[in-house]
């Protein structure tokens, strides 16, 4: 064996078990939510005090068990989880055996439902070169393994929305097919891949195209799922960035904002919101106590596009709901980007028909030169 044979062997073996362990947690984590919403509609139909509780479960549960990961929100996903892949079920007992787990009560409770309901005789759907096309059998189901082998949780999140069930089920091929990231399913999804596939004379040239030009998913971003950092108890600073480059960028960028002693106090780093049922994460947040406002800061690795200037109002909309005191002055939203060693800096402010104070932050704020600057300062390092 020579030198060069060695190396790519040991570079092998490690990626090859990094993706294998990085699998394995995402099924077990997969697993726990399914028999999580499975206990949960379980207790709501047959639990002999569900009376008592009502509508007020979820809230309850949360804070009685009190799991870093199994808030309101993810209780409320995990049983709609069960709700919409109750197929999962016939899998999942050897999958619990495969994992060395054997918990009785879980084992009793499955065979109980299976013994009860009439089982439903699901497609051995493979998935092939030939896209699922609309108007097809909506029988047709990816088997439940290939579900919990092959899309992480955060993956079926995004399909969770999607009422048709031949339309889930095409999603659900196609990202498994072209191994997707969640930016790629969720992208594909909001150009309505579905129907163009339904809509084009040659659904396997288009399935090709759209193959050749996605993102595929690598072993982090796994682990920067929320759901994931979440069960393995990480912090969400750790694992969410998507580059070092990123995380250098953010670093230098709270230290660059406070010696520049425009009145800044640090908050947070990678600050955790919740809307609805999905999860948002703003880079930096600063209280200014001159404006005596927050200052939400995002920072884009690419162009800008539209959803990010819109993401910024959603950020101010949902700090002026849920954060701002009495005393507070509406927060402002900066938005930086860089691409190709171009800097572009985009101020977004809560009702900007407060003239005083727009003219006050204007003042008072970073100039837009100082940001550019910072940020070709510190890509050309």
């Amino acid at each position: 064996m020579n030198f060069e044979l060695l190396v790519n062997t040991i570079q092998q073996t490690h990626q090859s078990l990094q993706q294998s362990a990085l699998r394995s947690v995402n099924k077990h984590l997969t697993i726990r939510n399914w028999l999580v919403g499975f206990f949960i509609v379980e207790f709501e139909q047959k639990g002999e005090d569900r009376a008592v509780y009502g509508e007020k479960l979820l809230p309850e549960l949360a804070k009685s068990i009190n799991i870093k990961g199994l808030s309101q929100t993810n209780l409320k996903l995990n049983r709609q989880f069960y709700q919409i892949y109750p197929q999962i079920r016939q899998t999942l007992n050897d999958q619990l055996k495969e994992m060395g787990f054997i918990f009785e009560p879980i084992g009793q409770l499955l065979n109980d439902e299976l013994q009860s309901n009439e089982i439903q005789r699901f497609a051995n759907l493979q998935v092939a070169n030939t896209p699922l096309k609309p108007g097809e059998s909506a029988m047709l189901q990816v088997p439940p393994d290939r579900i919990i082998d092959r899309l992480s949780f955060t993956h079926l999140v995004q399909l969770f929305p999607i009422e048709d069930p031949l339309k889930r089920t095409f999603y659900e091929i196609e990202c498994i097919k072209g191994n997707w990231s969640i930016s790629e399913l969720r992208r594909q999804i909001h150009s309505l891949y579905f129907e163009r596939s339904g809509m084009s004379r040659n659904p396997e040239k288009l399935s090709r195209l759209v193959q050749e030009k996605s993102v595929g998913m690598v072993p982090t971003d796994i682990i920067k799922s929320p759901f994931t950092f979440e069960f393995l108890g990480l912090k969400a600073r750790d694992v969410v960035y998507e580059s070092d480059l990123e995380q250098a960028l953010i670093n230098h960028l709270e230290e660059f904002l406070l010696e520049l002693g425009f009145g800044f106090c640090f908050e947070a780093k990678q600050k955790r919101i919740t809307i609805g049922d999905k999860y948002y994460f703003i880079d930096l947040v600063f209280y200014h106590r001159v404006l005596k406002c927050h200052v939400l800061i995002d920072l884009k690795m690419n162009e800008v596009q539209h959803e990010h200037i819109g993401q910024l109002k959603t950020y101010i909309n949902y700090y002026k709901k849920n954060i701002m005191l009495p005393g507070d002055n509406p927060p402002v939203a900066l938005l930086l980007v860089t691409e190709n060693n171009e800097a572009l800096v985009e101020y977004a402010v809560a009702d900007s028909d407060m003239d005083l104070f727009v003219s006050k932050y204007m003042l008072d704020l970073p100039s837009t030169k100082q940001l550019k600057e910072f940020i070709r300062t510190e890509l050309s390092k």
